[in-house]
């Protein structure tokens, strides 16, 4: 029996996930509150039991994860899938030609929650949003319950409409990062920028 202490939801812009920890690992839960289907793709190890997915808007689905799970999250727009599955997406595509993703990351640009879970209910779980691989769409992880007084994460704001032209991809439907585009040592923070001193924000 598995007894939960620990209720983490990742929200993307109205995209939503929950993690629910317990001695049997974390249930994650998936909430779509955009006004748009999201596809979330999935990569980590060991594999869980899907790697990709539709949630239509307003719908949930929740995974379970073993303790000592590490992978990512991250949602697909613009996708295109037929009745068998086969298709691709406008972003963050992972590239499989299928919903399923099937051990492949996204294509940048995309907005990525990252977790590692810990070994056990008395070791420590880490998360984050990240957008080094760029940005498409808006996501929050929440925790609610718990001892270790999680915060919430993520972005709220929907960086597309902030987005440069020269980072601008999918019509506008994402923002790609200044180091993929350019690809030079102080948009990448190497070299002589491979500080935080060093590597400062930009325009």
């Amino acid at each position: 029996m598995c007894s939960s202490s620990l209720l983490m939801q990742i929200l993307v812009a109205t995209f939503l996930i929950f993690i629910l920890k317990g001695v049997c690992g974390a249930t994650f839960t998936f909430v779509n509150k955009c006004s748009y289907t999201v596809w979330p793709g999935i990569l980590g190890q060991p594999v869980l039991d899907t790697t990709g997915f539709e949630l239509i808007k307003g719908n949930s689905r929740s995974l379970q994860a073993p303790v000592g799970w590490s992978g990512r999250f991250w949602g697909r727009t613009g996708c295109n899938f037929d009745g068998s599955g086969h298709g691709s997406c406008g972003t963050a595509d992972c590239g499989s030609g299928e919903i399923e993703c099937k051990g492949a990351g996204a294509t940048p640009p995309a907005t990525l929650a990252e977790f590692t879970l810990g070994s056990g209910p008395s070791t420590q779980d880490f998360y984050d949003v990240s957008l080094v691989d760029g940005y498409n769409i808006q996501m929050i992880v929440e925790v609610n319950g718990g001892s270790g007084g999680c915060g919430t994460t993520g972005c709220v704001n929907d960086l597309n409409r902030r987005c440069p032209s020269e980072l601008k991809v999918a019509s506008g439907g994402a923002c790609r990062s200044a180091c993929e585009a350019f690809g030079t040592p102080e948009y990448c923070c190497k070299g002589a920028f491979g500080s935080p001193e060093s590597c400062r924000p930009t325009a």
